[in-house]
Parts: C-alpha cells; structure tokens; sequence
C-alpha cells in the first residue's frame, strides 16, 4: 500500500511539473493586462477613439470621481453628483505603453478648456486623468511634455482613481449603433446620429486647429 501511495504521489509531482509552466504562462498574460480611467469630454467620442487603438483591448463609458452609488446617466449631467463622464481604457503593456495612452488622451482633447469639452459645457464634461499611485509619474510627464509643445497651460488635473461605475447599457460602443435613432432630421441609424453630433460639436476642427497634425483623430 505504501509503495502505491509513494507511486501516485511521484506520478503526481511530474504531472503538476508538466502543467506548472502552462498555468504560469495563463498567469503572465493576465498580469500583463492594465487599465486607466481618462476623462475627456463625451465619453462616446472617447470610447469611439479608443477602440480602435491596437493593444486596448476594451473601453467601457461610465462615471467616475463623484459622491453618489450608481449614477445615472440623467444624474450626472444634471449635476450634482460630482462625476466625470469617463471611460476605463483596458490594455495590454506589453503592446501599448500607460505613456503612448495618455500622449493620445493628451491629443484627443483640449486640455487648455476648465469648462468642459468643446460644445458640451459642465463639470461631468471636463477632462481628467484618474490615476493609480505607478500612473501618477507617468502622467505628469505626459502632461509637461504635451504642455510645452502646445505652449499653453494644460488645465487637465491628474486625479487619484476612484470606482468606476459602468454606464448604461445603451452608451456602450453608441459609436457603431446600428438601432434606429428619432431625430429632427427623422430616424437614422445611431451610428449615423453619433457622427453628426460629433461634426456639430466641433470636435475634430477644435483638434486640428489646436493640435494640427499631431491631432489624435480615428
């Protein structure tokens, strides 16, 4: 009987010798993952840009840095709450680095606007790094390095990360809708509304006057 046990056990030892290095190998891969809260305005345009950025793997819209559990979309932009209209940016470091991001973010807004972003007006609309305690440093120096080619004070604040509270479901990915939207103009795709409310707003001609060719625009 004990030399059974002694058998299975050694059996055992090889096997788990064999597997470790396949679970280790799943474990650096899901270390490698990070993620960054950036707010930028309307948190579509953001998630519409980011997205297609190779290396982020998801942007999800939502809310962040405010007072209040679970806000609502009606909430935040009433005002009153506190939040930001922002967006969680998930990536993989090993492909796209914090600094490649946030020199994107910095590109993608006017960080020299304290009133919020382009035709959208308000705190929840005002832009903001939210960043853990190793994206603080990083951040500083991607915000006096986009500062001194701009040559412009960038009022953008760098902000400790707070929870993330995902925004309804009717927000995520608006920028590829495909439902039917009831405007002025009658009903269109969403996909389509999204694109003229971002040429109404101002965005992209804000961006090429402010940042010419060095503009992030997708």
């Amino acid at each position: 009987m004990h030399k059974i046990v002694k058998t299975v056990f050694v059996l055992f030892l090889i096997l788990a010798a064999q597997i470790t290095p396949i679970f280790g190998n799943l474990m650096l891969r899901a270390q490698s993952k990070d993620s960054i809260i950036l707010a930028g305005g309307c948190f579509w345009c953001v998630e519409a840009d980011f997205e297609k950025v190779k290396g982020i793997s998801e942007v999800i819209s939502g809310y962040t840095g405010g007072f209040v559990e679970n806000p609502t979309y009606k909430q935040v932009v009433k005002g009153g709450t506190g939040h930001y209209e922002a967006v969680i940016v998930h990536f993989d470091p090993e492909i796209i680095t914090t600094k490649n991001i946030l020199d994107k973010f910095f590109r993608s807004i006017d960080p020299t606007d304290s009133g919020g972003q382009f035709c959208d007006r308000g705190h929840s609309y005002k832009s903001a790094i939210f960043a853990t305690p190793n994206q603080f440093l990083i951040a500083k120096n991607a915000l006096l390095e986009a500062q001194s080619i701009l040559g412009e004070t960038i009022v953008t604040p760098i902000l400790e990360a707070d929870i993330f509270f995902t925004a309804e479901d009717y927000h995520q990915d608006y920028y590829k809708g495909e439902n039917l939207i009831f405007t002025r103009f009658g009903p269109i795709k969403q996909k389509n509304a999204y694109k003229r409310y971002r040429a109404a707003c101002g965005r992209d001609k804000r961006l090429k006057e402010l940042w010419g060719k060095a503009a992030f625009l997708k």
